[in-house]
């Protein structure tokens, strides 16, 4: 039967159930969304789908509680919320309605799910406190998206139904900003795998603009690589190769003759016309044309020895 009506709760609002109609009135798009604690709602039938309310589990029937005991937990112990629950159900339905490539659903599925959806079901649960975000607390995605909610002494009729309807289009664009990137990140890889075909045994990876590549480059294995051109609108850009994500350290700094330099102090230090600028930091260089930056791109891959 066609799904006429999402169910949740009625009231004030958690990012759970708020997140949870982002997924769910993509799929459903002609669906009423309700807010409702009236127990005709929150039953069970064939043409709805209920969520954060009704004090069930169960995907069969369409309802994805979690407050209930024994609450849901996933395979590792840890407890879902009604986000989590609609993630694991309709999670890969929502991705193909977003485009994302069907070889690359199931990665950026539990991608997901490990770096969003997770720390939401968290935080919902209080398995972990926000303050253990210290100074950014107060900016963890569930707190901001909670504070849309009425002031405690707005009591117009209506205010908090106003206030989620008003919130969803907030959550959304934080939802298919993160799934936009990781799809991004897929079709960047595949396209740094290419270049690295072309480097062949080369110090240098060229790409036909700018990208994430460190992810490419250690799935290639491409240790002999140290640095990254590519065109950066009207010039072209030499980038270092960090040897981690979590680390500035480099494969290879840009030469030190070349810091903080740029025009012509930088075309002097380096011997290459056109070069334009070297940060300080030496992890970027940018030239005026692909020959240039290629040929400062040598001197930097022979000075590192």
């Amino acid at each position: 039967m066609t799904i006429t009506h999402l169910v949740t709760h009625s009231g004030g609002f958690h990012a759970d159930e708020l997140l949870s109609s982002v997924i769910l009135t993509r799929l459903f798009p002609d669906a009423q969304l309700v807010r409702s604690r009236d127990k005709a709602w929150i039953t069970p039938a064939s043409d709805r789908i209920i969520y954060d309310v009704g004090g069930q589990f169960d995907a069969g029937a369409q309802i994805f509680d979690h407050h209930q005991r024994p609450n849901p937990l996933r395979e590792d112990g840890q407890p879902y919320s009604s986000f989590g629950l609609v993630w694991a159900h309709y999670g890969r339905d929502y991705l193909v309605a977003m485009n994302v490539p069907q070889q690359d659903v199931e990665t950026i599925h539990a991608s997901f799910d490990r770096g969003f959806v997770l720390p939401v079901d968290l935080l919902d649960n209080g398995a972990v406190n926000a303050s253990e975000a210290g100074p950014f607390a107060g900016l963890t995605l569930p707190v901001l998206l909670e504070s849309l909610k009425p002031v405690f002494d707005d009591r117009a009729e209506g205010a908090d139904d106003r206030a989620f309807m008003a919130a969803l289009p907030v959550a959304r664009t934080f939802v298919e900003a993160q799934i936009n990137r990781r799809a991004a990140k897929h079709r960047a890889e595949a396209m740094v795998m290419q270049a690295i075909e072309a480097a062949g045994s080369g110090r240098i990876l060229e790409l036909p603009m700018g990208m994430p590549f460190r992810a490419g480059v250690e799935k290639a294995g491409a240790d002999q690589l140290l640095f990254v051109v590519h065109p950066r609108g009207d010039d072209w850009a030499l980038t270092t190769i960090r040897t981690g994500e979590d680390t500035f350290d480099t494969r290879a700094d840009l030469p030190a003759a070349w810091a903080g330099l740029a025009d012509a102090p930088l075309e002097a230090a380096s011997g290459v016309k056109g070069a334009k600028f070297c940060h300080n930091g030496r992890f970027i260089a940018v030239a005026d044309s692909r020959a240039a930056i290629l040929q400062m791109a040598q001197l930097a891959v022979a000075e590192a020895g």
